[in-house]
C-alpha cells in the first residue's frame, strides 16, 4: 500500500477538510490561497492549524473546528496585509465577530478571577448583564467606533443614569477589550484610541456629603438611645464613624482581630478593598464601647466570632448591612457619608493628610506605604484619640459610659492634632481576643440580625 501524501492541492473546505482526514494526509493547501496552510493535529485528527506563510516565515493563524475554513479564508486577506508591512506581525485569528463574542469571553474569565472581589465581579457582572450586552452583543467588531459606541450605549445611558455610573459601565467594556487584546485574543482593539471623554465631556464631580459636623450631636444621640435595644443598628455605624472604616470590611470583622492588650484592631486582607492587611489603634473610648457591645451581645444569647453576625452563622450580609444603613439614616445619608464625615473632621483637626490616608486605608505608592508603615502607626493613634476626644464633646461618651482611664484629664473640646513622630505599635495577634475568649457560639438574637 503506498504512503499517502504529505501535502494535497485542492479547494479547502470543512467538508474536504473532513474527508481528508481519513486518508492521512499531513497538509492541505488551496490554489486560490498561496499562502495558507492547514495541518491535521498529530494527536486528534478531527483538529488541525492554520499557518500563514509570509517570505519563508510561517505564523499561526489559529485552530480548526474552532476557525472554519470560509472563515479563515475571510480574514486572510487583512493578515497578509499586517505581514506586508511588518513580515514578523501576527497572523492570528479569531472566530469573535461581533462585540458580543468578547462580552460572553470576559463574563467568564472574570467570574473565575479570583484576585477580584466578590463586590468587584458582581457590580461588572450588573454592567454586562443589564447594559452591555443587551446593547451591543450583535454589533459587528469591525462597526464598533465611536459613533456607534456613542449611538448605542454611551448616549442613551447618559440620559438615564448618573455620569459616575456611566462611566463604570464604559470601563467595564474597556477592560473587556483590553484584556482581549494582552492575550493577542483580538488582531486590534476597537476601543484601543476611545476614551470617556470622547463621549461625555461633563466633569464628574464627587458627590457631596450629605453627613456635616453639626450633625454628629443628634446622631450621637439616637445611637445611644437604640444601642441597648438595637445593638448592631448602632454598633455598626459607630465603629465606621469612629475609624473611618469601609463597610465591607467592618461588617466582617471578628473577636479574635480586636486585640484589647494591644488596643488595635486587625483588618485581614482578605476583608480589605485594597487587598493589604490593614491595622487600627483602639483607643481607650473604643475599648470600652467595645466591652459594652460585646457584653450586649452575650446578654443577647450571642457569644460567636462575629461582631456583626448575620442569620446563618456568618457575618452580616452586604444586603443586611445596607438595610441597617437605611433604617438608620431614613436614607437621608449613606455608610460612605460616615467616612467623608470623619476625614473632613481629621482634617480640621491638623491630622498630617498621609496619616489620614493610611487610616482609611486608601492604596497608596510604594514609597508612601514605607514611609507610613515605618514613622505613622504612632501618629495614627494620635489623629484617632483626637477624633474621640472630639466625639466626646459631641455625645459620643453617653455610649462608651466615660470610664476609660485618663478621661479626666481629656478636655471638653479637642485641641489641633499634632503629628510627631511616635514610636511604631505592636502588631495585634490574631486569634488573642480579650473578650468573650472561648465562649461558644450561639444563634444570634433578633438585635443581631
Amino acid at each position: 500500500m503506498s504512503k499517502p501524501a504529505q501535502t494535497v492541492h485542492l479547494t479547502i473546505t470543512d467538508a474536504e477538510i473532513r474527508k481528508q482526514a481519513a486518508t492521512g494526509v499531513r497538509q492541505l493547501r488551496d490554489p486560490r490561497y498561496p499562502q495558507l496552510r492547514f495541518r491535521y493535529s498529530t494527536v486528534d485528527r478531527a483538529k488541525g492549524v492554520w499557518h500563514v506563510v509570509v517570505g519563508g516565515k510561517w505564523g499561526k493563524a489559529g485552530s480548526y473546528p474552532g476557525i472554519s475554513a470560509k472563515l479563515m479564508q475571510t480574514t486572510l486577506p487583512d493578515i497578509l496585509a499586517r505581514r506586508a508591512v511588518d513580515s514578523a506581525a501576527a497572523s492570528t485569528t479569531t472566530s469573535w465577530r461581533t462585540v458580543g463574542d468578547v462580552l460572553t469571553w470576559y463574563t467568564d474569565r472574570m467570574t473565575r478571577d479570583r484576585g477580584l472581589s466578590a463586590k468587584r465581579k458582581a457590580s461588572a457582572q450588573s454592567a454586562l448583564r443589564c447594559h452591555l450586552v443587551p446593547r451591543l452583543q450583535d454589533l459587528e467588531l469591525a462597526s464598533l467606533n465611536r459613533s456607534t459606541l456613542d449611538r448605542l450605549l454611551m448616549w442613551p445611558l447618559q440620559e438615564k443614569y448618573a455620569l459616575s455610573f456611566v462611566r463604570s459601565v464604559y470601563g467595564v467594556l474597556a477592560a473587556s477589550f483590553r484584556q482581549a487584546a494582552r492575550l493577542k485574543l483580538i488582531d486590534v482593539s476597537p476601543m484601543a484610541d476611545l476614551k470617556f471623554t470622547d463621549f461625555v465631556r461633563t466633569r464628574i464631580r464627587p458627590k457631596a456629603a450629605r453627613l456635616r459636623g453639626d450633625d454628629l450631636p443628634p446622631l450621637l444621640q439616637t445611637f445611644a438611645e437604640q444601642f441597648d435595644a438595637f445593638p448592631v443598628q448602632a454598633m455598626l455605624p459607630l465603629m465606621m464613624l469612629c475609624h473611618g472604616t469601609r463597610l465591607g470590611e467592618t461588617r466582617l470583622a471578628r473577636w479574635k482581630n480586636i486585640n484589647l492588650a494591644t488596643r488595635q484592631w486587625f483588618l485581614p486582607l482578605a476583608d480589605t478593598k485594597t487587598k493589604a492587611e490593614h491595622t487600627l489603634p483602639l483607643t481607650e473610648q473604643a475599648c470600652a464601647l467595645l466591652q459594652r457591645y460585646r457584653a450586649r451581645q452575650v446578654a443577647m444569647g450571642y457569644s460567636g466570632p462575629f461582631l456583626f453576625p448575620g442569620s446563618n452563622g456568618s457575618a452580616l450580609s452586604p444586603s443586611k448591612a445596607c438595610t441597617v444603613f437605611t433604617s438608620v439614616s431614613k436614607g437621608e445619608w449613606s455608610s460612605h457619608d460616615l467616612r467623608k464625615v470623619a476625614r473632613t473632621a481629621w482634617a480640621d483637626l491638623g491630622v498630617d493628610y498621609m496619616v489620614g490616608e493610611m487610616l482609611l486605608n486608601h492604596a497608596m505608592k510604594d514609597l508612601d506605604a514605607t514611609y507610613i508603615h515605618t514613622t505613622a502607626e504612632g501618629m495614627k493613634r494620635k489623629a484617632l484619640e483626637a477624633w474621640h476626644q472630639h466625639l466626646d464633646s459631641q455625645g459620643f461618651s453617653l455610649l462608651h459610659g466615660g470610664t476609660y482611664a485618663g478621661q479626666a484629664e481629656a478636655p471638653n473640646t479637642a485641641q489641633p492634632f499634632e503629628s510627631g513622630a511616635s514610636s511604631a505599635n505592636q502588631h495585634p495577634s490574631q486569634g488573642r481576643s480579650h473578650i468573650g475568649k472561648g465562649a461558644a457560639q450561639a444563634q444570634p438574637g433578633d438585635g443581631n440580625e
